[in-house]
């Protein structure tokens, strides 16, 4: 009777594991299929220079120097928030810009946020902009700057004016927007097979073991 139990367990397991084998390889088969990120097409990075994207990350990172020493770095990754949108991509990014200017020490960053104006158009919005100093590491109370949304409206036009000047523009977003989509979906396919090769392995070892 132990053993007729035992066997009845395993013939359990093994329903529950094909089935997740089927569910998986749906999954794969509609990745596959799918070219909802396929338009090589939209976006460029201007005078950027693509200086990280490890298949590894979650983000890339861009940089420019210009003739007169000045240096732009971005890194951008996608939020974890997914919106209701008509357009093609359903996450925002998470951008931030990085100015550092010849003979000085400090650094001035933005926090962004970057998302989709309709179709092949995008925009990004200034949260943040604060001095940091490139020796240090800031503590959790040293002064940042003022809370950006509480700037007169043309100071914040102003200062993401500035930003356009340095080449952080619609191209570049909708190149952002295009790549860290179509980044994460491949690695979701790589994970995605990674756990279909995992639970394969694991029912042709039990097969093998009740034959």
């Amino acid at each position: 009777m132990p053993r007729a139990t035992q066997i009845l367990r395993k013939s359990r397991k093994v329903v529950e594991d094909l089935n997740l084998l089927k569910v998986l390889q749906s999954e794969i088969s509609h990745e596959l299929s799918s070219n909802s990120f396929q338009d090589d097409n939209n976006g460029s990075l201007g005078d950027f220079v693509l200086d990280w994207n490890s298949s590894q990350s979650q983000d890339v990172v861009l940089r420019r120097k210009s003739e007169s020493g000045e240096e732009v770095a971005v890194s951008a990754l996608l939020s974890q928030k997914t919106y209701d949108t008509e357009g093609i991509f359903p996450r925002k990014l998470l951008m931030k810009v990085c100015v550092k200017r010849p003979g000085l020490s400090s650094i001035l960053q933005f926090d962004c946020g970057v998302s989709e104006k309709g179709v092949r158009r995008s925009d990004f919005k200034i949260r943040s902009a604060y001095f940091l100093q490139s020796t240090t590491v800031p503590g959790s109370s040293i002064y940042r700057g003022p809370l950006f949304s509480s700037l007169e409206p043309q100071l914040q036009d102003a200062l993401k004016e500035y930003l356009v000047a340095r080449g952080i523009r619609e191209d570049l977003t909708n190149f952002l927007l295009l790549t860290l989509h179509k980044k994460e979906q491949g690695q979701y396919l790589d994970w995605l097979q990674k756990l279909e090769s995992f639970v394969a392995k694991d029912e042709r070892l039990f097969s093998a073991a009740a034959g």
